[in-house]
């Protein structure tokens, strides 16, 4: 089984993939409890596929921070992939917070500067920015709607090589806020 999983968003998703079928997925808020739901023999974890972002700076060190652990004990190869690659069926735009979305480019930017019209918008910042969208011209489905989540299969088919899990390294779009005092 290969386990993959995304934490970048506030929709995080994880499943188990065997033979190149997805066995079962769901949203994460915990990502170890819905792993610790998913596989019932850690042995059968075969490789680990993370998301490596954007998004935000906590969420993606997490879920890095998992896989590594999970490469630790398992004795297990890693790959990442960016989470933008993790959605079909529309546009992705993550919550970038502050006022922002991340998008394809990948770029960080105000909702209201994205060429949406006449798009289908999907991801968490999708939906928190619904009304800026929807008023520039784009379709978000359903607050609810499954294509608003990352889904771990297009992770696994769109990784990175599998490797040291020290090797995946997060995909961040913009400086971070925190700076080392003079």
């Amino acid at each position: 089984m290969i386990l993959a999983f995304d934490t970048a968003t506030s929709f995080g998703a994880v499943c188990g993939v065997s033979t190149g079928e997805r066995e079962r997925a769901e949203r994460a808020g915990d990502v170890l409890a819905a792993v610790d739901r998913l596989v019932g023999d850690p042995a059968d974890i075969e490789g680990i596929v993370v998301g490596r972002g954007p998004g935000s700076f906590t969420s993606i060190r997490i879920g890095l921070a998992v896989a590594r652990a999970l490469s630790l004990a398992l004795d297990v190869k890693v790959a990442g992939a960016s989470t933008l690659d993790a959605y079909r069926d529309g546009l992705p735009v993550i919550d970038a917070r502050r006022g922002e979305v991340f998008a394809p480019g990948p770029t960080v930017c105000r909702p209201e500067k994205l060429d949406v019209a006449g798009k289908t918008l999907v991801g968490d910042g999708a939906v928190r920015y619904r009304d800026v969208f929807e008023s520039a011209g784009a379709d978000v489905p359903p607050d609810d709607d499954l294509r608003h989540l990352p889904d771990p299969l297009l992770l696994l088919e769109r990784a990175g090589p599998f490797g040291d899990a020290s090797l995946v390294e997060p995909l961040y779009v913009r400086e971070p806020d925190a700076r080392p005092q003079a």
